[in-house]
């Protein structure tokens, strides 16, 4: 479910003219191809980016647009303006593009050759004035993008080339996303609720639910020798509790762990999800409250939420493309309690069960607890401490008039302590600024409490997301102030409600 996100293409396009004449125009081809050359050869670029002839003029330049999009493969487009292209020429192009959009302002020359300095050189190397030509009429036409300056050896250029092509994977992924909410929402929870409709006009999600009665079918069907494979993977994975190995007293509630998994499985793959949700508030005939299960295919890519909350469903699958490839991970969190001892402020993020085995590189621990909610079996699940690093904790929320993305920087922590009384996986985190400053702007921003812990991708990648996604983005960093957080979102409120129009 993780995707080899090399598969993804990202074309180039580069700008000029005819008035230039054949031998420049083949110039401006040869430098054009070596840039996307160096582009593929780093590493830090996890898509192939895939040159195309240079565009001469307006017809050109809408039909690389339009065969962009029509191209599944095709994650976005990068342009370029080597010499200078008459920014009318892309007036028609820009207009059909609807795939994420980069503005590579660079040369094909780092230092200038000041002695050897002449007008044919001056005619070839034209981006200087070229890109703001172009950057004119992008503005104009309010053309999402990012832009990038500086050349392709730079390292930094690549990096920012490398999150912004992450973050049209992402958002190429949420697309074409198919989503199985299993059951409804939790009862009399604002956060969970949300407008199903509005996120497929603009995010492209399907969301739709399916009785939990019919996951329960194919948990039943699930035989006995799957689920002993299964459990012979359980063993060389986890460090399995002596009472759920095989001749353990309460092995059963594995096995049937296991079946949880492979009826889930099952229906996902056959379905085409890549997310899911489930309630505890409705499960049907579920013996167990799916743990293991979730925790596993939230390792191998699968978006989740829990208590029916499907836009951090989405939200997590959004995170796994972006992350392809990179160590750390996402998974649903909540911030649970806080540790207020001066100087020492941080905050306890868990859940009921769910929190994916990717924000760890130890060796969880598969075991089996009682659970005061839901009404069902023990359910079995892994637990284990999240690792130390830098991270991001992202929300999505539903503020009637548009979905609002709320991110803050945090620095994710060791246990100060053990928690030995606490039987699930857990991270503990310092958000930036600090503790008072990013809770009283996180609640200013009405952000939700379900969230997605992002340790693979950073700031500039939802950043990225947003904008390609036209989604308004909330960031609480070591810059924040509580004073300008709350002026933030009233401009904020301001520019989107008269975005929209009549």
């Amino acid at each position: 479910m993780i995707p080899d996100l090399k598969a993804n293409e990202v074309w180039f396009l580069t700008g000029s003219q005819d008035l230039y004449g054949e031998d420049t125009l083949r110039q401006v081809a040869e430098q054009s191809q070596d840039v996307v050359d160096q582009l593929n050869a780093s590493s830090d670029i996890p898509v192939t980016i895939v040159w195309k002839p240079v565009v001469k003029d307006s017809e050109a330049i809408r039909r690389a647009m339009i065969d962009a999009n029509s191209a599944e493969n095709v994650v976005g487009v990068i342009a370029w303006m080597h010499t200078f292209s008459p920014a009318k020429m892309w007036i028609r192009g820009l207009d059909a593009l609807a795939k994420p959009f980069l503005h590579l302002h660079t040369q094909a020359n780092v230092e200038l050759p000041w002695a050897e300095i002449d007008f044919d050189f001056m005619n070839l190397n034209q981006a200087a004035h070229g890109d703001r030509e172009f950057g004119y009429i992008a503005g104009r036409m309010n053309i999402p993008r990012k832009t990038v300056v500086g050349h392709v050896s730079n390292p930094a250029v690549a990096v920012q080339v490398g999150t912004w092509t992450r973050a049209a994977s992402g958002a190429a992924a949420v697309r074409n996303l198919k989503l199985a909410r299993f059951g409804d929402n939790m009862r009399n929870v604002a956060v969970t609720e949300g407008d199903k409709t509005e996120a497929e006009i603009r995010f492209g999600v399907s969301v739709n639910t399916w009785g939990v009665n019919e996951l329960v079918e194919r948990v039943d069907a699930a035989s006995e020798s799957d689920v002993d494979d299964l459990i012979a993977v359980y063993l060389e994975a986890y460090d399995v509790v002596p009472e759920l190995k095989p001749d353990g007293a309460r092995h059963e509630s594995l096995r049937y762990g296991a079946k949880i998994e492979l009826g889930l499985r099952s229906f996902l793959e056959e379905g085409g999800f890549s997310a899911f949700t489930t309630n505890f508030e409705d499960l049907g005939g579920l013996r167990q409250l799916p743990g293991l299960a979730v925790q596993r295919l939230m390792a191998d890519g699968y978006g989740f939420g829990g208590e029916g909350d499907w836009k951090t469903s989405v939200l997590i699958r959004a995170a796994k493309v972006m992350g392809a490839g990179l160590p750390g991970g996402a998974s649903l969190m909540e911030d649970y309690t806080y540790n207020l001892v001066p100087g020492e402020e941080s905050i306890l993020g868990a859940h009921m069960l769910e929190i994916c085995p990717s924000l760890t590189t130890k060796k969880p621990s598969l075991e089996i607890h009682a659970l005061g909610i839901g009404g069902r079996e023990d359910p079995v699940r892994l637990v284990f401490d999240t690792d130390a690093g830098a991270g991001v904790v992202v929300a999505l929320s539903d503020m009637r008039d548009r979905f609002r993305l709320t991110a803050n920087v945090v620095e994710v922590i060791d246990l100060p302590a053990p928690l030995p009384h606490l039987p699930v996986a857990r991270a503990v985190w310092k958000p930036a600024p600090d503790l008072a400053t990013s809770a009283t702007a996180w609640i200013t921003a009405g952000a939700a409490h379900h969230t997605v812990l992002s340790t693979a991708v950073g700031i500039e990648a939802w950043e990225d997301f947003a904008e390609i996604t036209r989604t308004e983005l909330l960031i609480i960093d070591e810059n924040t102030t509580k004073r300008g957080f709350a002026n933030d979102v009233k401009w904020n409120a301001a520019y989107y409600r008269l975005a929209q129009g009549i």
